[in-house]
């Protein structure tokens, strides 16, 4: 059966802090193996964003180390992203968020990423506890609509991301069966260039835990 309303949050910027996770590393791949290897980790890490179209942490490690085969301090590395303590990045009152948005409909997490540094993220950040393990994560989810629709029907969706340019794609694609709801949290969220280029989504909150302040039962309308 379908439900009426259905939440999809993302994870990155939305329900958790990422910018302070990338400058954690940042910080540890200079105090652990220096600026350069730093510079050249991140250089991956770029290039790789930019032919996947997601951030693959662990691709970065991979490549980084066929430039240094032989440091072995490097394959820690790897441990470190894995075993971060992502629960300290879920910013206050995201969980009261979701626990609010229960009250009007079901909430599911909708994420990009890749099939084994993303669940790690949301497993130890106990985001896939809090929501039941209803977790979706896909290469391109603004492609995978119909995906989506399959996996949670409803009458309605409200996407619920930092990033505007999913919102926009999202709304293109589902029109006047989705509410956009944009988190201004994150540096993609307050880029000015970002900001100019894709139109206002349906509600903008300042914060995560604003949804709470909301009147979610027009959504079902």
């Amino acid at each position: 059966m379908a439900d009426d309303l259905v939440f999809l949050f993302d994870v990155d910027n939305t329900l958790l802090d990422n910018d302070r996770f990338q400058q954690d590393l940042r910080e540890h791949l200079s105090a652990t193996y220096g600026d350069f290897a730093r510079d050249r980790y991140w250089a991956h890490f770029e290039q790789l964003w930019g032919e996947l179209g997601y951030a693959d942490y662990l691709g970065a490690v991979e490549r980084y180390r066929l430039e240094v085969p032989h440091n072995p301090r490097l394959l820690r590395l790897s441990c470190w992203i894995l075993d971060y303590p992502f629960a300290e990045l879920v910013y206050p009152g995201a969980i009261d968020a979701v626990r609010y948005v229960r009250g009007s409909g079901r909430a599911v997490i909708l994420s990009d990423g890749d099939a084994v540094f993303q669940p790690r993220k949301i497993d130890r950040s106990g985001l896939w506890q809090e929501f039941a393990g209803e977790v979706l994560i896909y290469v391109h989810k603004q492609k995978e609509l119909e995906a989506i629709e399959r996996a949670y029907p409803a009458s309605h969706y409200a996407m619920i991301d930092d990033k505007l340019a999913i919102l926009d794609a999202i709304k293109q694609g589902w029109g006047e069966r989705v509410t956009t709801i944009f988190p201004e949290q994150g540096h993609f969220a307050l880029d000015p260039a970002l900001r100019s280029k894709y139109p206002e989504p349906d509600l903008t909150i300042s914060r995560i835990v604003n949804l709470t302040a909301c009147d979610l039962s027009r959504l079902k309308t």
